[in-house]
């Protein structure tokens, strides 16, 4: 009895999905495309973005274009990103590594735990190549240091957000290229009607009005207010209650559906 009390309490689940965890980034270090996905295309954006744009694009209270940019390439390189996760998640359920966790003695909630705490490992050392990059080309935090661990601590919250998404997708889809494809079409669609590149004054009317209740403007700002300076508190309150809303429906919805087809 004590030994099935030792495998079901919440220190079990912590262990499997420590385990997991250790597994996707044992997994992330020893696939090269992998690693290269995760780095080059982060610095690509940083510099593509800031180089292409910042000579035509002036947004007010902003001396250099990439510290308005970078908030918004946060955001945007952490959600291309999170895709690994649904491509994983379905190219484990092809391959039948899910097959062989329901065999073992453990939480299946730990397998989705351990993939998106995997991801946020590895989005902290995308964020800091980022930030290094940008800083070698003029981006500054305007608004010292504890703002600046805010910002980035609001970047890594919404990697989580992103990288549940994907693995439900993952599960819905069950195809590794499919998932990939699927991943990318929410992110192109809330990134480029935000106010990620461009303040979203400059948006026609009917698209200014969706632009300001997308969730990644109302985040991408409050990221950019603790880069910046000024009033931070109302956007980051905001922010906060749009990735706790994500997570309290995605987290569940995940789980639910890894179980229905573990079971299945």
């Amino acid at each position: 009895m004590s030994e099935m009390v030792r495998m079901s309490g919440p220190g079990w689940l912590v262990a499997n999905t420590v385990t997991i965890t250790g597994r996707n980034l044992h997994r992330l270090v020893r696939v090269p495309t992998l690693m290269v996905f995760a780095t080059a295309q982060p610095v690509m954006f940083v510099l593509l973005f800031t180089y292409t744009f910042g000579g035509a694009i002036r947004p007010p209270g902003v001396e250099q274009y990439v510290d308005y940019i970078l908030p918004g390439i946060y955001v945007l390189s952490i959600a291309f990103g999170a895709s690994q996760t649904g491509v994983a998640v379905a190219d484990d359920l092809a391959g039948g590594m899910i097959d062989r966790f329901r065999a073992l003695p453990m939480t299946r909630t730990a397998v989705l735990a351990g993939r998106t705490i995997a991801d946020a490992v590895r989005n902290v050392f995308v964020l800091g190549l980022m930030t290094g990059v940008a800083a070698a080309i003029g981006f500054r935090f305007h608004a010292g240091p504890v703002k600046a661990v805010g910002a980035l601590g609001l970047a890594l919250a919404v990697g989580v957000v992103f990288s549940w998404l994907n693995a439900l997708i993952g599960l819905l889809v069950r195809d590794a290229e499919s998932a990939g494809l699927v991943g990318l079409l929410p992110v192109i669609l809330l990134v480029f009607t935000s106010s990620t590149f461009v303040p979203i004054e400059t948006m026609p009317d009917w698209l200014e009005t969706f632009a300001a209740v997308n969730p990644i403007t109302v985040i991408v700002d409050a990221i950019r207010a603790l880069t910046l300076g000024g009033p931070a508190s109302a956007d980051v309150l905001h922010s906060v209650a749009w990735i706790t809303g994500l997570l309290v429906t995605l987290v569940p919805a995940a789980v639910l559906r890894y179980r229905r087809t573990t079971n299945a």
